[in-house]
């Protein structure tokens, strides 16, 4: 018969035990999970949902990005197909087979995360993931739970969408990102309450599919986190989606009756408030750090005022065997991000020496025009006092751009104004999503704007901006169209 004592060390010594066990399967945790096996550790990921990815690969990312190419299409084929000579009687659209193909792209994607656990031989676990103590984590699924024991403990939860104080998200009209990700009809009316990246994202979708968009930001440009003036650009794009702006109101409430929601808003500096009909109400002003149930105090572990988890220069905790990634700590909330930090923690526990240059991480809005920008802005340039010059080039001018028939946009280059080396780079436009990663190769090997301008581009390509770009920059008059 097991006493009390012996019972406990028969289940301490019955216990899976890890050298690496990660908690939370988005891009930061996945990626961090194969690195560490790479790197010969035993390692096991936990999982809270029945499929792995986090919010990037099921309800971010990959399905806002399948939404956004989709509705691109509708839009070119209403829009423009026929001055392409492409012509059709007729012209549809099922929103139900659209759904249905975001599902497949998202099921292909999670299975293919699925399989490298597996590849890799890496123990993945279904449940919420707990901490016991600093060493051990409880695993509570709906059929059973368990206990796991690892000498170094990953936190990779990622984050949530951020509500208002007093406004209830029903998730049925008044919704997140989560949910129109999932919507099976186009709504007549949306109001998008923030102007920030997943608005400006999902407004654009469902205005290309025939929704009447209205954004109300609390600021006084959308996508304030980045340059000016690519909000500025943007927001003139996007206006011939006949999306209007209420830019400088302040949401105050939002009701609903039925299947009408009102968002009721004033301005900030005074004036009549104002009060938006719509079908469908977006609530995107962001996201926070989730932290929920892990019980982070059993490890002595507490969250800082923003609710992330405070970590060092090499993300570890105040618990020197736990380490945090990704939205959970300080940072820029991207994928990619998460991504780099899994692989620096994988090999700083490896006892190698990763780094991160956090300057060079680009920042990407998927709508059309995209935007990216890599590096400092002009208003932190300012901010700073450093003495910097600009070269610009237009995409209105670049024969690319003319033949695909999309011309909004620039490519804005900064660089000292004494070195000449390339301090940022900010653009708007067609697939300046892919062309970021050049600005980073180019910033990370410190190049200047004259190196860049006396690389060979190809001709035609939109990379030919770039180009003309740091052409400009360095007082050389641009050479080709």
């Amino acid at each position: 018969m097991f006493t009390a004592l012996s019972f406990l060390l028969y289940i301490f010594a019955s216990m899976e035990k890890f050298d690496i066990a990660i908690i939370g399967s988005g891009p930061g945790g996945y990626v961090c999970a194969i690195r560490c096996a790479q790197l010969g550790f035993k390692t096991a990921i936990i999982e809270k949902y029945p499929t792995l990815g986090g919010t990037c690969l099921n309800v971010g990312c990959i399905p806002s990005k399948a939404w956004l190419d989709s509705s691109e299409l509708y839009f070119k084929m209403q829009h423009e197909f026929d001055a392409h000579g492409i012509l059709f009687k007729e012209g549809g659209l099922d929103v139900k087979t659209m759904s249905a193909r975001v599902a497949n792209v998202v099921k292909q994607n999670v299975d293919g995360i699925a399989f490298l656990m597996k590849k890799n031989k890496i123990a993945v676990y279904t449940g919420l993931g707990s901490f016991v103590n600093a060493n051990t984590i409880n695993i509570k699924s709906s059929e059973n739970e368990q206990q796991i024991e690892a000498t170094n403990i990953i936190i990779a939860t990622g984050s949530k969408p951020s509500g208002i104080p007093g406004i209830e998200i029903d998730k049925e009209r008044i919704i997140t990102s989560t949910e129109a990700l999932k919507l099976n009809e186009v709504p007549k009316n949306l109001v998008v309450i923030g102007g920030g990246i997943i608005g400006m994202e999902m407004g654009s979708v469902f205005a290309r599919l025939g929704s009447k968009v209205s954004v109300v930001e609390y600021l006084d440009g959308i996508i304030p986190t980045m340059d000016k003036g690519l909000g500025k650009e943007l927001q003139r794009s996007l206006r011939k989606l006949n999306i209007d702006f209420y830019l400088k109101h302040k949401v105050t409430g939002v009701t609903r009756k039925g299947k009408k929601v009102t968002v009721n808003a004033e301005p900030r500096d005074g004036g009549d408030p104002i009060k938006i009909d719509g079908d469908y109400c977006l609530v995107a002003i962001g996201r926070r750090p989730y932290t929920d149930g892990l019980a982070l105090e059993n490890a002595g572990i507490k969250l800082d005022e923003k609710g992330r988890v405070p970590v060092n220069e090499h993300l570890q905790t105040n618990a020197p065997n736990i380490y945090a990634i990704g939205d959970v700590v300080r940072g820029a909330m991207l994928a990619h991000k998460a991504e780099e930090e899994g692989v620096f923690v994988a090999e700083t526990i490896a006892g190698q020496k990763p780094h991160i240059n956090y300057n060079l991480i680009p920042s990407v809005v998927y709508t059309w025009p995209e935007v990216a920008g890599v590096g400092a802005t002009e208003e932190m340039l300012k901010e700073q006092n450093v003495a910097y010059k600009t070269g610009s080039f237009p995409f209105r001018a670049l024969g690319r751009a003319r033949a695909s028939m999309d011309m909004d946009g620039f490519i804005k280059i900064l660089a000292d104004k004494t070195t000449d080396e390339i301090l940022g780079v900010q653009m708007i436009g067609p697939r300046v999503a892919d062309l970021a990663a050049e600005a980073v190769v180019a910033m990370e090997f410190r190049a200047s704007a004259e190196d860049v301008a006396r690389m060979s581009h190809a001709h035609p390509t939109y990379s030919e901006a770039f180009k003309e770009a740091c052409l400009a920059a360095t007082d050389n008059r641009s050479l080709s169209m």
